[in-house]
């Protein structure tokens, strides 16, 4: 199976991941989840925030990643995509958490390229 398709599943798991981190060694209410992650701080909070930019992100990649196997975009393009998006989406985690804003949003803008290149890609307007 191409790499493409298994980053459906990275990009889908690192949510999870993120809030992992955000409850890693902290004392959580699962009653009343949501309030426990509103009063997080530091690393926890920011970890809280990478797992929803982690959600915003997902479908906008799914839907990229679908265009282009629909309009028959080589694999080898849409694989090295993936392998942008996702480790700039795992570096955006982790320069999250870190507190880096500026590389954060560096790695935010690459993911978001990645995903870009794919519509343009099955749109015919890049051609390989």
């Amino acid at each position: 199976m191409p790499f493409v398709l298994w980053s459906l599943l990275l990009a889908a798991l690192l949510p999870l991941l993120w809030a992992g981190v955000a409850k890693a060694g902290a004392r959580v209410d699962n009653h009343r989840p949501r309030e426990a992650a509103a009063r997080a701080e530091g690393h926890r909070q920011r970890a809280g925030w990478a797992q929803q930019n982690a959600w915003e992100a997902l479908p906008v990649w799914m839907a990229a990643v679908m265009a282009a196997w629909l309009m028959k975009v080589p694999a080898a393009d849409m694989n090295a995509a993936a392998v942008v998006f996702i480790a700039a989406r795992v570096a955006h985690g982790l320069l999250y958490i870190a507190d880096q804003a500026s590389l954060r949003s560096l790695s935010w803008l690459i993911g978001l390229l990645a995903g870009l290149y794919l519509f343009l890609r099955a749109g015919g307007v890049i051609a390989s």
